[in-house]
């Protein structure tokens, strides 16, 4: 699989864009502020439907325009599809796929799939529960498109329970409508709940390999799936529906007095140990974004024994973040298939592209600018 063509028109800095791309290794260059992370963002909104970085859609949309045009090709053996998108300032998107609308946010997985890196990074080892929880559910995702229907229908109920909660939810209409919701997101939790806990297994190994890779050494790393809900068992992937729904019944109470859901995978964490010892709290800067690009290569390289075929890889000026010797080995350990890679200054000698591209006020080229 690799993206072929990209082509712009208004969208953030970029007028105009018709950029054509191999199927190796394209390095992107250019001063901070000259367009080359757009360009990444433009190729992950293929993908994901939205921006790596958290900007709004409107935003995307050039300083004074209506709205912003992206078309990609993306070439996986014989198969050619092309994804259009109409990016609006105000009002509904439009996104094609094949000449034909898109029937599902999810269908776009079958177009493109891409794993970031980026210099946030640092927060999926440094960050909060919910940092570590959307990398396993965006893995999720992407390995298995049934858990982006089990993610949406899980935070569609938290959102319409914890409506009623707050609201109060003490007469018998309002309680009975909690037994559904209840129901509700015990399945749905259950179904998120088994698959983190099996991705979890799957990655733990190439973690462990590809830290070992960063440090120089090998280096024990752990990890512990933990939820309050599941009790000082832990959790059973064989009762979790049951014990959610019995939690959810005995926390009812407090729960309408607070006017918040206080149980389930919405607030779980997985916790990362070296050397036994909480990476988040006892991990230095180095070790810690060490195990966050750790992360990143080991659900790539799951996602690529799963799917059979590699995502494309976009690195968003990560050589940067890292000293000489992390660098190095990040180049080194850098997979084969598409890689986009953007930066600000000279790269390790272990990348050699096939392609080196300039970027300079929106524009691109093929030459040094």
């Amino acid at each position: 699989m690799h993206l072929a063509a990209l082509d712009l028109a208004d969208f953030r800095r970029y007028e105009t864009l018709a950029l054509t791309l191999g199927p190796g290794a394209t390095v992107i260059e250019g001063l901070n502020g000259a367009g080359k992370t757009t360009l990444l963002e433009a190729v992950a909104w293929v993908a994901l439907g939205r921006s790596f970085r958290g900007v709004p859609d409107a935003a995307l949309v050039r300083h004074g325009c209506d709205r912003a045009i992206l078309r990609a090709v993306v070439v996986e053996g014989e198969r050619r599809q092309t994804l259009d998108a109409e990016l609006r300032a105000s009002g509904r998107n439009r996104v094609l796929v094949n000449g034909h609308p898109l029937g599902r946010a999810r269908d776009r997985l079958d177009v493109l799939r891409v794993t970031i890196f980026a210099p946030d990074d640092l927060a999926l080892v440094k960050g909060g529960p919910g940092e570590r929880r959307d990398f396993l559910d965006d893995l999720l995702v992407v390995l298995a498109p049934r858990y982006d229907a089990a993610r949406s229908d899980y935070e569609r109920v938290l959102k319409h329970r914890n409506a009623l909660l707050k609201g109060g939810a003490r007469d018998a209409e309002a309680r009975a409508t909690l037994d559904v919701f209840d129901d509700q997101l015990a399945a749905a939790g259950a179904e998120l709940v088994r698959g983190r806990l099996r991705l979890v297994d799957r990655l733990l190994p190439g973690v462990e390999e590809a830290y070992g890779h960063f440090a120089g050494r090998a280096v024990p790393v752990a990890a512990r799936y933990e939820a309050d809900w599941a009790g000082a068992a832990g959790v059973d992937p064989d009762t979790v529906v049951d014990v959610l729904r019995t939690v959810l019944a005995d926390l009812r109470p407090r729960e309408i007095d607070r006017g918040v859901t206080l149980a389930g995978p919405h607030r779980d964490e997985w916790r990362l140990l070296l050397d036994g010892l909480d990476t988040r709290s006892h991990a230095s800067q180095g070790e810690q974004r060490s195990l966050a690009l750790a992360l990143r290569l080991a659900g790539h390289r799951i996602c690529t024994e799963t799917l059979g075929t590699p995502p494309v890889l976009l690195l968003d000026d990560v050589f940067s973040e890292l000293d000489d010797r992390r660098a190095t080995a990040l180049a080194e350990a850098l997979p084969a298939g598409q890689t986009l890679i953007t930066t600000a200054s000279a790269l390790p000698a272990a990348v050699v592209p096939d392609d080196h591209r300039y970027v300079r006020s929106g524009v691109v080229g093929e030459g040094a600018p």
